[in-house]
């Protein structure tokens, strides 16, 4: 892959605000600015009405709104991780929405599903047969019955407002730092998932211990001898800061990273690139049974998102 202004490889970060609060966000983000990273930070746009499933900031609280703001003014991007909290109905979910875009002065162009009912096509819905019942078997059925995004007719139906105001979803997160090594196509349209006008994968870094263990010395330089993308996914609530002070082998890494020759942009610039390089993004049946053997191997034996 050829990458902008004589970069050699790309990488950035979709971050889910679960457990993260005001403070050490600004902790985080002050620290991938000063090294010159634009990433992605996913944000739940309202506040919670009901018993919340997790921890973490929303847009409720002023602060952390006007500092979501700041930083789109620098470069980084809001995305979108469902409407709070808290599984939403469809007319909470709009509302949400509208929020987003009142607050940030647009829709929300990435988003990454929560574990709420409005999530779409997860669960078993993220894989098609027989991968979907082999997935039913290993995870013992536990997610079955839970997801509804995509029901038309369930109360957290919202699959066509989706098709109209997210251009990016995240799927499957693989152990691999080169996620465009594991998931080519990206960003892809799934025929099967028409809710969805285009997906995209990730690497695994869903915590502290897992972000630098898929971002080691010798990870970064595969990445960057292979020309390589990454997304990684994560939650900076998860580990990264603790007692006011930066997880010290996240801050090695990230300086180390930050003195390669990077294109470090938001989810949503790299993968408008990518779409740019395609004349079709549409996925046939073998690209799709791909991705979700290796992603299902990958969550059964390695234990990934």
């Amino acid at each position: 892959m050829v990458w902008p202004n004589g970069k050699t490889f790309a990488f950035t970060v979709f971050d889910d605000p679960d457990s993260q609060s005001y403070e050490a966000g600004r902790r985080v983000y002050s620290f991938l600015l000063e090294l010159g990273f634009r990433t992605t930070r996913g944000v739940w746009p309202s506040g919670a009405v009901r018993l919340p499933n997790s921890p973490g900031e929303t847009c409720e609280n002023p602060r952390y709104r006007a500092h979501t703001a700041e930083l789109e003014s620098l470069g980084f991007e809001a995305g979108y991780h469902h409407t709070t909290r808290h599984s939403s109905t469809r007319e909470e979910i709009i509302r949400g929405l509208d929020s987003f875009r009142a607050y940030f002065g647009h829709d929300p162009s990435s988003m990454a599903n929560h574990y709420n009912a409005e999530a779409i096509y997860w669960g078993r819905a993220r894989l098609s047969p027989p991968m979907r019942t082999l997935y039913t078997v290993a995870t013992l059925g536990r997610t079955n019955g839970h997801y509804f995004g995509h029901v038309e007719g369930h109360p957290s139906f919202w699959g066509d407002v989706c098709r109209e105001r997210i251009r990016y979803c995240r799927n499957f997160v693989y152990a691999d730092v080169n996620t465009l090594a594991a998931c080519p196509w990206m960003p892809y349209h799934d025929p099967a998932k028409p809710y969805v006008p285009a997906w995209y994968a990730s690497s695994e870094g869903s915590n502290v211990t897992r972000f630098v263990n898929t971002l080691s010395e010798a990870n970064q330089d595969r990445l960057e001898a292979d020309g390589g993308a990454c997304i990684m996914y994560t939650h900076f609530g998860h580990g990264f800061v603790e007692n006011g002070a930066l997880h010290p082998r996240f801050t090695v890494l990230m300086e180390r990273l930050s003195a390669k020759n990077g294109w470090f942009v938001p989810v949503t610039t790299l993968l408008d690139y990518l779409r740019r390089q395609r004349s079709d993004m549409t996925i046939a049946g073998r690209q799709r049974q791909a991705l979700e053997r290796r992603w299902l191997w990958e969550k059964i034996w390695r234990g990934t998102s």
